[in-house]
């Protein structure tokens, strides 16, 4: 049997001395054989917390970047557990299927048998989310998902973390291991530093780009990482206002017709907007969603999704197409590492997206207009001609005021 390099890895902290909670690894194996003893033992030892983390653990796991598959809290028993693995398999197929498909094409991932999908169990901790990895000859330390105050900041990275045990900490986890990783910690409620997770990141380049040219002047930027004043990227340029208005114009002719005719060029239509932005996200390891308009622009999601309520085994279809289409633009978004869009817009960052080893090469970026100028900034970007497929530049200048030229 294959340990999976998240549960090897932890277990020899554990033999170190490190503050490891306490914590048992599941095969796939046992969930095939419905073999729960010793997880029903490990359980019964923390039902008192009635809450238990069950954490990703497949045995080719450590060969995709950090937080590719999910950690789920649920309850202290076996149908918590088996419920919390079947969910992250599900997330696996579905959410998380585009970024798995883009690190196999791009980074050589290798191909998935989800069947073998382990779980690492851990008492439930409560507390903030700390990521530590030295870059070049210094550590940084992240800070995300503080689950302790109810007033909370911003993702951050600091070379100087609120409690300088950590430093020492780390040297001393990275000596032991004898490779450069990334570690992340769980502080409780009560100050104690407990490590949940130790990644090799021996092996992952952290190189910086290079910088180019040409220009329309926006308003702000938000990223963790400001290392960096200038990126390139291939663009998806994301109009759903013309999106929802061609789906309407189909309908109409539908309805114009007086019949219930079949509405299966209006789902088509759909599925070819989906199959055109996921064709894209394949071919780019690295792309820029410019988005024009991105949410519901007005009622005309409302009135698309309604506009055939007259015959309703037709509205039906195409209600739950249009909400799966919603589904898969969010997909999509989330693989994208710059998002230009108006400042209502911002991304959900979780500590891998925010500072994990696969952000110190390519951050992510959201480069935004103020909502008050959205039309005139449309109405700009427009009259340049941005097209899906272009280059684009984005200059960080002073204030931290971006510009983004058309190559």
């Amino acid at each position: 049997m294959t340990v999976p390099e998240k549960a090897e890895l932890l277990e020899k902290l554990k033999q170190g001395g490190f503050a490891v909670p306490d914590f048992i690894y599941v095969p796939a194996l046992e969930f095939d054989t419905e073999n729960f003893a010793d997880l029903d033992n490990f359980l019964g030892k923390h039902r008192e917390g009635f809450k238990v983390i069950a954490r990703s653990a497949h045995p080719e796991e450590h060969r995709f970047k950090g937080g590719t598959f999910d950690s789920l809290e649920t309850y202290a028993d076996v149908g918590g557990i088996k419920y919390a693995r079947n969910k992250i398999i599900k997330l696996a197929e579905t959410s998380r299927h585009l970024g798995v498909a883009r690190q196999q094409r791009f980074a050589h991932a290798p191909e998935l048998d989800l069947r073998q999908m382990g779980v690492i169990v851990m008492p439930f901790v409560d507390g903030s989310s700390v990521m530590a990895k030295m870059i070049s000859n210094y550590w940084e330390f992240g800070y995300c998902r503080d689950r302790i105050h109810k007033v909370q900041s911003e993702p951050y990275i600091t070379r100087t973390p609120h409690d300088r045990r950590l430093v020492q900490l780390s040297k001393d986890i990275q000596a032991y291991l004898g490779f450069r990783c990334e570690i992340e910690y769980i502080i409780s409620t009560d100050g104690s530093i407990h490590v949940v997770q130790a990644k090799d990141i021996s092996k992952i380049d952290t190189l910086e780009e290079e910088e180019s040219q040409r220009s329309i002047s926006l308003d702000g930027i938000r990223r963790i990482r400001k290392r960096r004043n200038y990126r390139e990227r291939p663009v998806y340029v994301m109009d759903n206002k013309t999106f929802y208005i061609n789906v309407i114009s189909q309908c109409e002719e539908i309805v114009g017709k007086c019949t219930a005719s079949d509405i299966s060029r209006v789902i088509e239509s759909i599925n070819a907007y989906e199959a055109h932005f996921e064709a894209f996200a394949l071919r780019h390891e690295r792309y820029a969603v410019l988005g024009l308009a991105i949410q519901d622009p007005g009622d005309l999601y409302q009135i698309a999704s309604h506009y055939l309520d007259d015959i309703p085994e037709l509205q039906a279809e195409l209600s739950r197409a249009l909400h799966n289409n919603l589904y898969q633009i969010d997909i999509f978004l989330s693989e994208a590492d710059t998002l230009i869009a108006k400042d209502k817009f911002r991304v959900n960052l979780c500590s891998h997206d925010a500072y994990g080893i696969d952000t110190v090469r390519n951050p992510i970026w959201t480069v935004y207009w103020n909502v008050d100028r959205h039309e005139s900034v449309v109405n700009e970007f427009k009259s340049v001609g941005f097209t899906t497929g272009d280059t684009v530049g984005i200059d960080v200048g002073v204030e931290e005021r971006p510009t983004v030229y058309r190559l």
